[in-house]
């Protein structure tokens, strides 16, 4: 669906959304001005077309145990549609790595990968990553910290723009 098609409350929701998606239908009517019922609909309506993907906790990896973070970028062999598919696929199947992104440029892929420890992860890079079909190169940054880790998309920026929009 495209965002001119979406009105003010619409937008409204999904930026409550984005920003606690726990929060009850009767709050998130109360904070976009109009009553539960057709909140509820609305929001069910922005579900079922996809621009509402699901309701995620956002767990703190480090407490849990999983100490390194770690981008990986790779470079394939092949980059036919078939052998990217199949690495995509191949990334979606391995549990350290929690985000698969193709680029445009010099790598293939970047992978945001966790792991408990550095011995996890290299055993993940030798042994899985670099060995696996299509792999030509994997380049590896150690994340020291995060500075900033914000979900969705600014809608403060895309307010913005449909005031402008003629």
């Amino acid at each position: 669906m495209s965002v001119s098609k979406l009105d003010p409350i619409d937008r409204m929701i999904l930026a409550e959304l984005q920003a606690d998606g726990r929060m009850t239908n009767v709050e998130l009517a109360k904070r976009v001005g109009i009553s539960a019922p057709p909140c509820l609909r609305r929001v069910r309506t922005l579900e079922e077309q996809g621009l509402i993907r699901g309701y995620h906790a956002k767990v703190d990896a480090r407490a849990l145990g999983f100490e390194v973070q770690v981008f990986a970028m790779v470079g394939l062999v092949s980059q036919a549609e078939a052998d990217l598919s199949a690495f995509e696929k191949q990334c979606r199947g391995w549990s350290l790595v929690r985000e698969c992104h193709m680029l445009n440029g010099e790598v293939d892929f970047v992978l945001k990968c966790v792991a408990p420890d550095l011995s996890t992860f290299q055993t993940f890079l030798t042994e899985e990553l670099t060995a696996a079909e299509n792999v030509a190169s994997v380049k590896t940054s150690l994340v020291i910290r995060g500075a900033k880790d914000e979900p969705g998309v600014p809608f403060d920026i895309l307010e913005a723009r449909m005031r402008e929009a003629p």
